[in-house]
């Protein structure tokens, strides 16, 4: 049986320090934040991510470590297909964003060492609104992102 690293450390409560999406079968993807971060002076100002090239995730294991994730809010997706999680790394500065599986086992999970912690998430629709800190707002549409 394959031991995938990404889905153990989810399961020990923790995830790759590293900006990237992480799935549960060791692959991932780097995401770079655009727009105010943890030293941005103005607050209530929306995130954006844009997808870079493929992580070497144990590379990125070797090199980075994980960090213990903090959870601070949960939400159901609109259609029952599972859930959102948020929260963070207790770094200050750092934050998760991870789907879940309706039975709340990982399907892919973000890190984000720019983007101060995320305190809340909830679903409009086919939105999803996901808060820091700072009241800065990442707001994703549910069926288009770039990863199931």
């Amino acid at each position: 049986m394959t031991v995938h690293r990404i889905e153990e450390a989810w399961r020990a409560g923790e995830v790759p320090y590293r900006d990237g999406l992480y799935r549960p079968d060791d692959t991932g993807v780097e995401l770079l934040f655009d727009g105010p971060g943890a030293y941005h002076p103005e607050a209530g100002q929306p995130l954006r991510w844009r997808v870079g090239g493929p992580l070497d995730v144990t590379r990125v294991l070797a090199e980075h470590g994980t960090g213990e994730v903090e959870v601070n809010d949960e939400s159901p997706l609109p259609d029952g297909s599972g859930w959102l999680s948020v929260g963070d790394l207790g770094l200050g500065h750092t934050a998760c964003l991870a789907r879940l599986r309706p039975d709340r086992t990982l399907r892919w999970v973000v890190c984000s060492t720019l983007s101060n912690p995320f305190v809340r998430v909830r679903c409009e629709g086919r939105k999803a609104i996901v808060t820091n800190d700072w009241r800065n707002l990442l707001t994703l549409d549910l069926d288009a992102l770039p990863f199931p």
